[in-house]
């Protein structure tokens, strides 16, 4: 097809719906040819003869008759809809173009401009030509004068009616033009006003949200003020605290000046004392030397009668029981203004008199800081009447019995130097304890430890006692409790001072792991030692363990639970050395019966005595 070079203008229209938008272009301009599309170039065809395009079955249905459509599909003519002009036939032409101009046939462009001349000279690009008859092609067939000055008159009143209705038809397209215009001003004013209603709702959208966020910004304000104020509150409370802390300190601090000076004081008074102590222990000594045993120092006891320990328990009453075993039952109670603890053996049995007997022998005759204080006896009801402590036994307290409080690594330590005394002391006598058991061993207020229950105890022969101590023994019944007795002893009945260190050394790992005594404690720690482990069975309620201290415990009982006797080690000169600095760390001072206040170096003169 030859490319047409015409005159275009190009015009800008926003719609909605671009066919509707094409055919009030064309009812504005006065169109009288359009080109457009039929369909897209992919459904051309050499056949194809029908629109396929939705937009342009629209504008040929709804342009006006006026208008000559050409649709083109991939440049060539598919279909054309001939215009039908009412009045005179109009010819429009195309005005001269400049050189090198092109015309493109696109689906939704206008063939000979935006615009159509209306009226003379009111669209640029295009001339209207209303062609008449020349009076000249009238007379060629030899009208007359009059005949044609008639014509003439006659086609001049034809000129002039054409021009009268050229000019109505004018007048009618413009009005027609007006009222698009009016209409779409009238649109455009109907889509500001719903875009202004749009953003005056966007405006009170905005503006109920601005009010709730400044709601929700007032309401956190006054949290935060409440907050604030409760925070000042705090503060002020918290300042008046500190001045009380101030002032406590300062009072402690001077309590502690006084008992710094008390301390020096009390220091210079047990320097004192120890010089008289250390005299004392000397002519113990020298008594000891002179007398034939141990057993052999007499020391008299106070007999109560029946009715005075009835009365110190109101008749044994229950409430006031606070032990009871194979042995009897023990009631705490006062008799003559002290408050003491009443062991009563049972009647029935026929090792009554013997173990009452001996423990009132071996208590009445023995003195140390940490062997339970006898106060007297009723031999005829066979009833021991001993100093009462209030901490209970050993046993009780590594169970928190009555939600007593765990004991701490440091109470446990010097807890096991002790016993480790009070047994050297019981050895050097002579004196096998034979059950030796957490519960024999009672504490006081400041969990000073007493040994007690003396009924199975042996007292070996001066013969034996005059020999090495290692190899004292005696044949006796199988008395005690079964997992701390000494495997030797089980199988043969000869009891020594190397059971007691069997026993010793059970305690010492139920310190340690504060686990229940059974044929599996030895083991458990002796794996642990072996595999580097020892803090995992530790205690944890003890507090944190010092390892070294802890570890020489832990090597310390398994020498002494050995199976083999002679490979245990000797209290005084073996397991003392460990314990004695452990206890010499923790400066804790011991508290005698007889109102005496020894530390380790007291201890060790009762051990040299």
């Amino acid at each position: 097809m030859a490319v047409v070079k015409v005159s275009a203008e190009v015009v800008y229209t926003e719609k909605d719906s671009i066919q509707k938008g094409i055919v009030e272009l064309i009812l504005e301009h006065d169109v009288r040819r359009l080109v457009m599309g039929a369909a897209a170039d992919r459904h051309y065809s050499r056949r194809m003869v029908d629109l396929r395009s939705k937009k342009a079955i629209y504008v040929r249905l709804q342009a006006p008759p006026s208008c000559q459509i050409h649709f083109l599909c991939k440049g060539n003519i598919v279909f054309t809809r001939q215009g039908r002009l009412n009045g005179p036939r109009v010819s429009i032409s195309p005005m001269p173009l400049p050189p090198n101009t092109n015309f493109d046939y696109g689906q939704n462009s206008l063939s000979e401009g935006s615009e159509v001349e209306s009226d003379n000279g009111a669209v640029p690009g295009f001339k209207q030509i209303i062609q008449t008859p020349s009076p000249s092609s009238v007379i060629e067939r030899g009208i007359n004068d009059e005949l044609y000055d008639q014509l003439v008159q006659v086609m001049a009143e034809a000129d002039n009616s054409k021009r009268d209705a050229f000019e109505e038809f004018s007048r009618c397209m413009k009005a027609e033009k007006d009222a698009i215009e009016a209409k779409c001003k009238v649109k455009a004013s109907e889509n500001l006003y719903a875009e202004e209603l749009r953003k005056r709702r966007e405006i009170n959208e905005a503006l109920e949200k601005t009010k709730e966020e400044d709601e929700n910004i007032k309401k956190e304000l006054d949290e935060v003020v409440e907050e604030l104020r409760m925070a000042l509150e705090q503060k002020s409370f918290l300042e008046s605290q500190i001045a009380d802390f101030d002032h406590t300190v300062q009072d402690l601090e001077q309590k502690l000046f006084s008992a710094v000076d008390l301390l020096q004081n009390y220091k210079m008074e047990r320097d004192e004392l120890q010089v008289e102590c250390d005299e004392v222990l000397r002519l113990l000594g020298e008594m000891k030397a002179e007398d034939a045993s141990c057993s052999s120092v007499s020391q008299s006891y106070t007999e109560f009668s029946f009715s005075e320990v009835k009365d110190a328990t109101r008749n044994f009453d229950q409430s006031l029981k606070i032990g009871e075993g194979g042995y009897g039952s023990i009631f705490r109670g006062f008799i003559r203004h002290t408050q003491v603890a009443i062991k009563m053996l049972h009647s029935h049995s026929l090792q009554g008199p013997t173990e009452f007997q001996q423990e009132v022998n071996v208590l009445s005759k023995l003195r140390h800081p940490n062997l339970v204080t006898l106060i007297g006896a009723c031999p005829d009801a066979w009833i021991i009447i001993y100093e009462y402590l209030s901490g209970g036994s050993l046993e009780d307290r590594l169970n928190c019995k009555d939600n007593t409080p765990p004991l701490s690594w440091q109470n446990r330590i010097r807890i096991a130097a002790q016993l480790c005394s009070a047994l050297i002391s019981l050895h050097s006598c002579g004196i096998v304890h034979g059950d030796l058991k957490p519960a024999n061993l009672l504490l006081d207020n400041n969990l000073v430890t007493k040994l007690s229950d003396f009924g199975i105890c042996r007292v070996l022969s001066q013969n034996e006692f005059s020999s090495n101590s290692t190899s004292l023994c005696c044949q006796t019944d199988l008395k005690g409790t079964f997992v701390y007795m000494d495997l030797q002893f089980l199988c043969t009945g000869e009891l020594t001072p190397k059971s007691d260190t069997y026993s010793f050394g059970i305690i010492l790992l139920r310190l340690l792991t504060g686990r229940p005594a059974s044929g599996l404690l030895t083991k458990e720690v002796q794996r642990a030692l072996n595999e580097e482990r020892l803090k995992s069975i530790l205690d944890p309620t003890a507090g944190d363990w010092p390892f070294v201290q802890a570890q020489q415990l832990a090597l310390l009982a398994m020498n002494c639970c050995d199976v083999v006797r002679k490979k245990r080690p000797d209290l005084a000169s073996e397991a003392w050395r460990v314990l004695e600095p452990m206890w010499e760390m923790m400066q804790d001072p011991v508290v005698a019966a007889d109102g005496f206040t020894y530390e380790a170096e007291a201890l060790r003169g009762w051990l040299d005595s």
